[in-house]
């Protein structure tokens, strides 16, 4: 019956473990909880066993006491050993089988539980290490076209390092109702004239799915801080009509340091960069900076709310001449260019955040030079050089403080002044700095390099009619000056037509985004959006028909309706 008991203490005493017990802590503890309850049942069961008789034998008599004599005692007789019987010989035999099987399922437990943490420890976010910025948190470092999602973050095991894998799938489809303009990303520059070959065409449709993007970045703690690394790259690197899709590497950087200071070098969004407003077409829109290139970068924490940035970043030269639009790659008459980079670009920004409120000043300073020793040019050797320089601010206000019925929606407002900036204006530019004289008559021995004064200004906002469903308005102008000798080149021709004098463009939107939620009167929009938007654009260029020809009418209108779908990631 002994045996009996043991075997079934053993039976419903000994624990069955979960497949799933290295993960699972809650398993774990009740794995040790049923071995300690099967440790005490044993150590009872063995102190009956030991105590109990063996079937047949009588207990044991009590000892009688006997009296003392002067005599040395003889030494006690050995106490004959009491015969165990066979079912209590099994129950010892069993509990010390089960006490090993107890001590081989501790040190199971054991092993389990050092694995678990050990797992849980890869797995758990690096102590003092900041987690991974929502994409699109910063308007100053992203396009308007943005994401609230943080992607897909992951620790590296056995690494202080976490991985984030993020990106987007866009499809957009576009007709134009005024001249044909194939392009998914037309600029406000560039949009056809009127009367020209491609505004008689007249619209057309077209779809496209190249700017759709990936990239990943780490995050690392080391002894000066943050170490965060990102290369991004998306599909539009080939031309704009063209059904292949080409990559091109979009951002290739490493940042390190802290809140307090932190040191950028790479290639990356410039400082200049500002999207202003939300749009679905892909182009650079009136007076948006959205220009990447290699720089070095400081960014440090002046004040709660206010941070300073100061940046070095790559150059170029780019003017207009009765020749062409020049740059420091391309050729003047089958030889080298006379445009010069002498030393990079110097640009400056301060902004403030605080309760919604954004503020922001950006300045810059650059250097533009035309040599013509070396060229094919038809003057003899000059060198001239001038200086571009340039300022712009912006004010993103809350509407939810003059009412609460406003909810999240926001109003901005964009100003900027300055001369040979063009390069960073590329919707109303076209690129241009400056303006060159060289190849028309007198610049043999008075070569002259005008930097482009240029200003304008942007009014937006974003109004949430539920936190699913959301527009932007917005309307901007800008405006440029030129020399009059500029009015010499040959009408019709890609420097006089490139002059943009004044442009407009107006944007309105309706994007549905299904999952977004509204949290602390912030909308976080989630990984889906699908939107259509109307586009009017209207350029009129320096000397205006003069520089068109006879066919022209020194302006060029366009209107365009675009749709897109955004899944992100």
């Amino acid at each position: 019956m002994l045996a009996l008991a043991t075997m079934a203490v053993l039976g419903g005493a000994w624990p069955v473990v979960p497949a799933a017990a290295q993960d699972d802590a809650a398993t774990i503890a009740e794995l040790r909880r049923q071995l300690q309850a099967m440790q005490r049942r044993l150590d009872a069961l063995e102190a009956r066993s030991a105590a109990a008789p063996s079937p047949g034998q009588a207990p044991a008599p009590y000892p009688v006491a006997r009296p003392t004599t002067s005599r040395a005692a003889a030494p006690p007789a050995p106490r004959p050993s009491r015969p165990v019987g066979p079912d209590a010989a099994a129950a010892m035999a069993a509990a010390a089988e089960a006490r090993s099987a107890a001590a081989e399922a501790r040190a199971a437990s054991a092993e389990v539980r050092q694995v678990a943490e050990q797992q849980a420890a890869a797995s758990a976010p690096v102590q003092g290490l900041d987690p991974p910025d929502p994409m699109g948190r910063d308007f100053a470092t992203e396009e308007a076209l943005r994401s609230d999602l943080p992607g897909i973050a992951l620790r590296i095991p056995g690494t202080e390092t976490q991985f984030r894998f993020y990106g987007f799938a866009k499809v957009t489809g576009w007709g134009d109702i005024n001249g044909r303009n194939s392009s998914d990303a037309p600029p406000p520059s560039t949009i056809p004239l009127t009367g020209s070959a491609a505004d008689q065409q007249g619209g057309d449709f077209g779809m496209s799915g190249r700017f759709s993007r990936f990239g990943f970045d780490t995050r690392t703690l080391t002894n000066w801080g943050t170490l965060e690394t990102r290369i991004e790259g998306d599909f539009g690197g080939g031309a704009p009509n063209s059904p292949n899709a080409v990559f091109r590497l979009r951002q290739a950087w490493a940042e390190l340091g802290t809140e307090r200071f932190r040191v950028l070098a790479g290639f990356a969004n410039s400082l200049w960069n500002e999207g202003l407003y939300e749009t679905l077409i892909d182009a650079t829109n009136l007076n948006q900076s959205f220009v990447r290139q290699a720089q070095v970068r400081v960014t440090g924490r002046l004040a709660p709310g206010l941070t300073g940035q100061f940046s070095l970043e790559t150059p170029e030269t780019n003017y207009a001449s009765v020749d062409g639009l020049v740059n420091p790659s391309s050729t003047l008459a089958g030889g080298a260019s006379p445009a010069i980079n002498s030393m990079p670009d110097i640009l400056g920004r301060l902004t403030y955040r605080d309760s919604g409120w954004e503020l922001g000043l950006r300045g810059m300073l650059r250097r533009l030079r035309v040599d013509t020793a070396g060229t094919a040019a038809a003057v003899p050797a000059q060198n001239v050089s001038t200086m571009g320089w340039g300022f712009a601010g912006h004010v993103r206000m809350p509407m939810r403080l003059l009412s609460d019925w406003f909810g999240p929606d926001e109003i901005v407002a964009a100003a900027y002044y300055g001369e040979g900036i063009g390069r960073y204006f590329f919707g109303s530019s076209a690129g241009i700095d400056a303006v060159s004289n060289l190849g028309l008559a007198g610049s043999a021995g008075n070569l002259a390099l005008d930097p482009v004064p240029t200003w304008g200004a942007t009014a937006a906002y974003r109004r949430f009619w539920t936190p699913q469903w959301r527009s932007n308005f917005s309307y901007s102008w800008s405006r440029q000056d030129f020399p009059a000798y500029a009015l010499q080149f040959t009408p019709g021709s890609a420097s006089a037509t490139a002059l943009n004098q004044e442009l407009q463009q107006v944007f309105a939107n309706l994007i549905w985004s299904p999952f977004a939620e509204e949290r602390n009167g912030v909308v976080r929009t989630g990984w889906l959006d699908i939107g259509v938007e109307y586009l009017f654009t209207r350029r009129d260029i320096f000397g205006g028909a003069q520089a068109t020809g006879p066919a022209g009418a020194g302006h060029g209108i366009a209107n365009r309706i675009l749709g897109a779908v955004i899944a992100r990631f």
